[in-house]
């Protein structure tokens, strides 16, 4: 269990560094970012601390619009292949985290109003 949890801050980590000024937000990088938080996003209870890293990491990778609009489709994407996924975990995940962040985890959320 520790490994599992060293090897995904370590993929975390390399994300965070993987993003440059002037380069476009991939899905790969948010869901890389979100993929520990899977269990409580459809089972709900408590977020580890590995997923409150990826919230955190994914935070600070969108910081314009363009980048919190792509990370918020790439998220509603997300969010569309987990047909278990509980929108009030969904909702709360933010705040659960400690974090403010403009893109709401849902899989119907209208991104093309984030600013």
């Amino acid at each position: 269990m520790k490994g599992i949890i060293i090897s995904a801050i370590a993929v975390l980590a390399m994300i965070q560094f993987m993003v440059e000024p002037g380069q476009a937000l991939t899905c790969g990088q948010v869901d890389a970012s979100l993929a520990p938080c899977i269990p409580y996003l459809t089972q709900g209870g408590d977020p580890n601390a590995a997923c409150c890293s990826g919230v955190k990491a994914l935070e600070g990778m969108a910081q314009n619009t363009a980048d919190k609009r792509a990370a918020c489709n790439c998220v509603k994407a997300a969010a569309n292949r987990y047909a278990n996924l509980k929108e009030d975990a969904a909702q709360a995940l933010p705040t659960k985290c400690g974090v403010t962040l403009d893109i709401t985890v849902s899989k119907s959320v209208n991104c093309d109003l984030i600013n």
